[in-house]
């Protein structure tokens, strides 16, 4: 049991550390452009490769910790790096004012509550065909980015944000229920790998179009809310996903609490970081 909640910890650490490292990889390469060529310029920036490693292995940590641990408590962790992503920055020298602390104060307690109120247990197993069901679901899932792709309307953005908090559940919802297999290689039979790196592709994929078209704080709130909320839900009704007995109140405040935690530090982390970036324009 201590063991799922030490690899949701480094899961949560390497998410919000890799993003950084992701972030000045690009402001260093001069990658912000919006066009796919800019990402060219990220060739020789190792920092932003290494950020890439880090997320790599807090996904591997990640995985691990949803062998033991219930959905709605490793998903409201991982949508809570931003925290960390924030607390980092902080010390970089992007200051995050007095209602981005609370927010993390807000979070924070609300992963005590989670914490203290699941119950850790394996997944139950998946019947075969849903398994290759949640493989398929990439298609449904990829054809929203199509269809954003023509439209600028902000409804295009709502779906764009909505389907990539949808893949990124269905990549929780598959690493719950992965089967290790004896061999290594055997895993390229396993339907919930293949669904791991397909939705997880398009995911970061249509998150990346999302923040094209609108603004972090809204496409964050709609990818966090969607993964958490949808992911947990399977977890409940179909994985055996389980709260201790007399902690439903504390489970389902923690829940509102780390989420609305999440979405309020990522809108205070960008608010702080546009108004700074901003003023360095002036000053210019």
């Amino acid at each position: 049991m201590a063991l799922g909640y030490l690899l949701a910890v480094l899961a949560t650490l390497a998410s919000g550390s890799g993003s950084v490292l992701e972030s000045v990889g690009v402001r260093r390469a001069g990658a912000y452009g919006g066009r796919s060529l800019d990402l060219i310029a990220l060739r020789r920036q190792w920092l932003y490769f290494l950020g890439l490693g880090v997320n790599l292995l807090g996904f591997a940590c990640a995985s691990a910790a949803l062998h033991r641990l219930p959905l709605f408590l490793v998903q409201s962790m991982l949508a809570f790096s931003v925290g960390v992503t924030a607390m980092i920055s902080a010390l970089m020298g992007f200051r995050l004012r007095a209602p981005g602390w609370g927010a993390l104060v807000v979070g924070a307690t609300g992963l005590v509550l989670l914490g203290v109120s699941a119950e850790p247990s394996p997944a139950q197993a998946l019947p075969s065909q849903w398994r290759w069901i949640l493989v398929a679901a990439a298609i449904p899932v990829a054809a929203i980015g199509l269809y954003a792709r023509r439209h600028n309307h902000v409804w295009a953005t709502v779906a764009l944000a909505f389907g990539s908090g949808v893949a990124y559940s269905v990549v929780g919802i598959s690493a719950r229920t992965l089967h290790l297999p004896d061999a290594a290689w055997q895993l390229v039979l396993e339907p919930a790998a293949w669904s791991i790196v397909l939705h997880g592709c398009t995911a970061a994929v249509l998150f990346a179009m999302a923040l094209q078209k609108g603004g972090p704080t809204g496409v964050s709130a709609i990818m966090f809310t969607t993964n958490t909320a949808l992911s947990s839900f399977v977890g409940f009704v179909y994985l055996g996903d389980h709260v201790r007995d007399g902690y439903v109140t504390a489970a389902v405040a923690g829940f509102v609490l780390a989420i609305a935690g999440a979405i309020a530090v990522a809108h205070y982390s960008a608010n702080t970081r546009q108004k700074e970036l901003t003023a360095a324009g002036m000053r210019a």
